[in-house]
């Protein structure tokens, strides 16, 4: 199964025998807010229109706990979790397709948590809604109660974890160049990134429309960056929301990958452990 899907087929599937649950994760970092504006609101931006029938999942409320030695957007409580995509309607037999505003982050936090704790049927909006080109809603539905049951799998790194990958693997830093160098760091206490880590920006999955490159382009990116056949591959970020991006644009290419959920922020906090700065990743 292809875990993303374009906004033609999505009109497809929506019209036919069984429609997607739809899920509208619209976020953004909340960086603005040091300049002076007021932070994104993602809420309030699917009150003023929506696809048709979607349900808002809030990133930061319903598929992160609060922040803390955890990182910025740690796992879920999985009860909480579960209460929150039954809610949005999701059943373990009913397709998902998960969007957000274009820049797919919050949406493949949303595919990837789904995916980890077992449902077998989601796809991410490839390009957000600025891809759609049909009517927008703002009412509210209220969909039928799902039955999906969140059970954690596989695909989960912690901190050793991801360091050991690291030495053994293949571990990807999805985050910007310059921090994982260490140049610039405007959110975490600590500049530069895990000993052994690659730097594969997330930005670079993507065209200048915001949409995921052929999966041949994709493959190729991680072959060039060292992922090989049957390497065992990871991802972080900075809170675990980007990194799910670039598992996702692994997963299009073909390519299994694990999630360092807790990512540089977990791993800045505890002065324990090794920082790496500068190009090499040692």
């Amino acid at each position: 199964m292809n875990a993303i899907i374009s906004a033609s087929d999505l009109a497809r599937d929506l019209a036919g025998a069984r429609p997607p649950v739809l899920l509208d994760v619209r976020w953004q970092l909340t960086a603005a807010k040091a300049a002076g504006e007021p932070p994104f609101d993602g809420r309030r931006a699917y009150g003023a229109g929506h696809l048709p029938g979607a349900v808002y999942v809030d990133l930061d409320r319903e598929l992160a706990s609060a922040p803390g030695k955890a990182g910025r957007h740690p796992l879920p409580d999985l009860a909480h979790f579960g209460n929150a995509m039954r809610r949005a309607g999701v059943s373990a037999g009913t397709p998902v397709v998960v969007y957000d505003g274009g820049q797919g982050w919050a949406a493949a936090r949303a595919w990837w948590l789904l995916r980890w704790t077992g449902h077998p049927d989601v796809r991410v909006l490839d390009g957000g809604l600025p891809s759609w080109e049909g009517e927008l809603d703002t009412s509210v539905p209220a969909p039928a109660e799902g039955d999906f049951v969140p059970e954690p799998g596989a695909g989960l790194l912690d901190a050793d974890a991801a360091a050991a990958l690291a030495r053994s693997g293949v571990l990807l830093d999805a985050r910007a160049g310059e921090r994982y160098r260490g140049e610039v760091e405007p959110i975490d206490p600590v500049a530069g990134h895990i000993p052994g880590a690659l730097s594969a920006p997330t930005t670079e999955n993507v065209g200048t429309d915001g949409r995921f490159l052929p999966a041949v382009e994709l493959r190729a990116r991680f072959e060039k960056l060292g992922v090989t056949e049957g390497a065992r591959v990871g991802v972080y970020c900075g809170s675990g929301v980007s990194a799910a991006h670039e598992v996702l644009a692994l997963a299009a290419a073909g390519i299994p990958a694990e999630l360092y959920v807790g990512s540089w922020s977990e791993w800045s906090s505890d002065p324990d452990r090794p920082v790496a700065v500068g190009p090499d990743p040692r």
